[in-house]
């Protein structure tokens, strides 16, 4: 069985947000109404896409775990299907009614929805430093470099997210300027001033690009294939540190 249908929960709820992501489309198509410049349904498209493949990497990684950590993983499976679930449910009520749904404290019921979201993705961070436990602590039914690729990745990952607290803290994910403007296409970080949602999407997304790396040098018989996934992990850590530095200078992502 390949290893995303071993764990129902987290391949349902997978396929729970690309049908989400076709209605955001409808929606997008229908629906011009614009949110700090940009089509209200955009961002849950994003969301949708980015949770899809977290939950599916997460669904394949726990499948690496022994038999014995079945019952945790179940626990762990059904946690972050259900943080995710709220935090797309937030963002997508918020879209339909034409606001923001990150740092929108401009009335009651929109801090209620945002410190719901926060409550969500917290209680996530708290699962996957859980899940970072078991992958370290065990042996994995993969090849050393994979194994290793998915420990960084996933350490990585809650560095990235943890980002997302500093833009809690401001209240806003630009530096140097307003939310909203000039941005680069479909990532939409800002060309005008620093973004610090760089360097927290260049932290999440290690959780494929490490265990990818881990299994291609496995594959194409690399010498020191653990090795070279640490020095690629290094690596990642640099240009995520460095994106966040250039961010909080309020200097974008480009050379200058």
């Amino acid at each position: 069985m390949l290893p995303l249908l071993r764990n129902s929960v987290l391949s349902y709820t997978g396929w729970l947000h690309v049908a989400l992501l076709l209605v955001a489309l409808v929606a997008l198509r229908f629906d011009q109404r614009l949110v700090t410049g940009a089509n209200a349904w955009l961002k849950p498209i994003k969301f949708c896409f980015s949770i899809t493949v977290y939950l599916w990497t997460m669904a394949v990684l726990l499948s690496w775990l022994p038999a014995a950590d079945a019952g945790k993983v179940r626990g762990l499976s059904a946690g972050l299907a259900l943080t995710m679930v709220v935090e797309i449910g937030c963002i997508f009520l918020q879209a339909a009614r034409g606001t923001t749904s990150h740092y929108n404290t401009t009335s009651a019921f929109n801090a209620a929805v945002f410190a719901l979201m926060g409550t969500a993705i917290g209680l996530n961070t708290l699962l996957n430093v859980s899940a970072l436990g078991l992958l370290w602590l065990r042996p994995l039914a993969v090849a050393p470099a994979v194994a290793w690729g998915a420990r960084l990745g996933l350490l990585l990952f809650i560095s990235g997210a943890m980002l997302g607290g500093l833009m809690i803290r401001q209240g806003a994910h630009t530096v140097g300027a307003p939310d909203g403007g000039p941005g680069l296409p479909l990532l939409d970080w800002s060309t005008r001033a620093g973004d610090l949602r760089a360097a927290h999407f260049l932290g999440m997304h290690a959780l494929q690009a490490l265990p990818l790396l881990g299994w291609l040098l496995t594959r194409w018989a690399v010498p020191a294939p653990v090795l070279m996934t640490l020095a690629g992990a290094i690596g990642w850590f640099l240009l995520a540190a460095w994106l966040l530095t250039r961010a909080l200078a309020g200097r974008t992502v480009f050379l200058s």
